[in-house]
């Protein structure tokens, strides 16, 4: 609604506008005078308040209620205005009836310290928050779990201060209530005053400090949430099956428009394939013509596009507009790692390179490496695998390969996923949902079926599955997402009883060459060592140390072992495999993809990997939930 035709006060039109969408259960997002916003996503059994204060600049404390599915942002004024009243009391009288209870929550900013008052900084940045309740109507367990959830946000290493009092009069300072005693017994509705130390206000700018305020908003969000569920739970009939679903389903044009844009930009470029030589079968050869002495010379695509282009292109792209602190957050994370990726691009064959894979992918954990370390030393040398026995050609291997993608076909008719046989693909690589298998690859015939699984089962099931959802980025990737991608692939190897002793060898020796890599081995070093000292053979060797040098250096290699240790890790802590398949994710985003599941944001999967519908893997899932280390997997199966 333009803002020139928003009246200067709520109209009784507006108001009997409101109350029939309300009234109908359909969603309500109206523009208010003064710079105010109602927004009710669905019938809800409470409502966010804040008001502007009316002689002060009190910037960024009304972004810490958008987002939320219930929130009224309103002009403060030191007399409560009858509009204003009639509208909240409109609003309360319609959810009550519909839920049985209603609950506000009022937020506002604390008086900002004055700069000449001698404080430490520190002081001045811990985050404080003062719970207020009315003397004889508190909705107890509500106040409970949100002074717990409040306790638990940190924002620049300094814990949240919360106090709780119990008052009279329930308003910010300067302001009448929203309701008298009266107004709230009569339509069964309760409040909570919350007052937020400002710290995300630079008092020598009268400017926000963005992260502070984002960081904050999370947190906020979630102890918001945590209150208003004990609150449904105990004063209610309002069903919610956990916090996550009291969150906003209604998605603004924002979100697409930004999720759009950010995923426009992640296809734009293959990452693993311009960075992965094209030469590798010559450079095998001119590295045994040297007896291994000398590094090969290394050939890469030409770019397709200009890193500094599209990073200006990502920075153009408006997430503030993006309310809702969840996919805020999200999307804030997938432009670091595109930036960070498109870095690297740029930074290909130079030293720069593998800082940006630090970055990117991890590189060091003392733990992973110790774990690597024992594998080598449990599992002997030799086996099967590595001499490539009774295997299949590519050729072969890539029909057994259109035939798994086939069987899907009966589930998803329009999948367009293909299975390609290319010179200058070192092994199998899944892209932008298609197969890509190098023409020497030869596969193990015990191998074949743990591979299809891999490769079929887990990386273009993920894909095709992100592109049924909403959300776009859940096909291109959400940030991190490569070490729960490869963790998943290899448990799939294992649950299809194919994740041989040779095969977790190697995934163990990839992370050594990653950590050699890491500690300054060159090429040569790194082959030696995997060949002299952990006794892998001249041609594993070098396929380990080409994967680990390409570009300048690239960590990604150890996330396959990586990833497993925590995929197991979640599993015997009792998480479910089935939100895992819903697209590329990072297993510290699983809650995320939960609660955007919950809040019918994204969708049930469509595709679950062939394998999983096989009996026989139960007990499998069961032993798994017991809690197992990679080497469990090969003693145990």
């Amino acid at each position: 609604m333009d803002k020139q035709l928003i009246p200067e006060i709520i109209t009784e039109k507006q108001i009997r506008s409101i109350a029939e969408r309300l009234s109908g259960g359909k969603p309500v997002r109206r523009s208010l005078p003064k710079g105010g916003r109602l927004h009710i996503d669905r019938t809800l059994p409470f409502l966010i308040v804040y008001r502007q204060p009316h002689r002060r600049n009190d910037i960024g404390t009304d972004r810490l209620v958008k987002g939320e599915a219930s929130y009224l942002i309103a002009a403060g004024k030191p007399r409560m205005t009858s509009d204003l009243e009639h509208l909240i009391k409109t609003i309360i009288e319609i959810l009550s009836n519909a839920c049985g209870a209603f609950l506000i929550i009022e937020i506002w900013s604390g008086d900002t310290p004055d700069s000449a008052v001698e404080k430490k900084h520190k002081e001045l940045l811990k985050p404080g928050f003062r719970i207020l309740t009315m003397n004889k109507r508190s909705p107890v367990k509500a106040v409970e779990a949100l002074q717990q959830a409040l306790s638990h946000i940190s924002i620049l290493r300094h814990k949240a201060e919360v106090d709780v009092e119990s008052i009279n009069k329930l308003s910010p300072k300067g302001l009448q209530p929203l309701l008298t005693h009266a107004a709230l017994k009569q339509l069964n509705c309760f409040m909570i005053g919350v007052e937020i130390a400002p710290i995300y206000q630079d008092l020598s700018t009268e400017k926000i400090f963005p992260i502070v305020l984002r960081n904050l908003h999370r947190g906020f969000d979630r102890a918001l949430k945590r209150a208003v569920f004990e609150f449904t739970r105990s004063h209610t009939t309002f069903d919610a099956a956990n916090h996550l679903a009291l969150g906003r389903r209604a998605v603004v044009k924002a979100v697409w428009d930004v999720d759009q844009s950010l995923s426009k930009i992640s296809k734009s470029f293959d990452f693993l394939r311009q960075v992965t030589p094209i030469n590798s079968e010559s450079a095998w050869a001119e590295f045994r013509r040297s007896r291994f002495e000398k590094p090969p010379q290394l050939f890469y695509r030409p770019l397709p596009i200009d890193p500094s282009t599209v990073k200006r292109k990502l920075y153009q792209i408006r997430i503030e507009r993006v309310e809702d602190p969840t996919l805020a957050n999200l999307f804030q994370e997938t432009r670091l790692e595109l930036d960070r990726k498109l870095t690297m691009l740029g930074d290909l064959e130079t030293r720069k390179f593998i800082y940006g894979s630090l970055q990117v992918f991890g590189g060091n954990d003392t733990s992973v490496v110790e774990m690597a370390r024992e594998i080598l030393k449990a599992i002997p040398p030799r086996g099967t695998d590595e001499a490539a026995k009774n295997s299949l050609n590519a050729e072969e291997f890539g029909e057994k390969a259109r035939s798994e993608i086939d069987y899907y076909r009966q589930f998803h008719p329009t999948i367009s996923s293909k299975v390609y046989v290319k010179p200058e693909i070192v092994g199998l690589m899944v892209s932008h949902g298609n197969l890509l298998i190098g023409r020497q690859t030869r596969i193990p015939a015990n191998r074949v079926e743990a591979l299809l699984q891999h490769e079929i089962g887990t990386h273009v099931v993920t894909y095709l599955n992100g592109g049924e959802q909403p959300l776009q980025l859940m096909q291109s990737g959400l940030p991190g997402y490569e070490a729960l991608q490869e963790g998943l692939a290899v448990l799939a190897e294992y649950l299809v009883g194919g994740l041989s002793r040779p095969r977790l060898r190697l995934l163990a020796g990839r992370v050594i060459a990653a950590a050699n890599l890491i500690n300054g081995a060159t090429f040569v070093d790194n082959f030696r060592s995997l060949n002299r000292e952990w006794r892998f053979n001249q041609n594993t060797a070098f396929s380990v140390a080409f994967r680990i040098h390409r570009g300048g250096g690239l960590t990604k290699d150890a996330v396959y072992l990586h990833g497993l240790i925590e995929l197991l890790k979640y599993l015997k802590n009792g998480g479910d495999l089935t939100p895992l398949f819903t697209g590329k994710i990072a297993i510290s985003q699983i809650s995320i993809v939960l609660e955007l599941q919950y809040r019918q944001v994204l969708k049930p999967i469509l595709l679950r990997p062939r394998y999983m519908e096989n009996s026989k893997i139960d007990e499998k899932l069961r032993f798994l939930k017991v809690g197992l280390t990679p080497i469990d997997l090969i003693q145990k199966r």
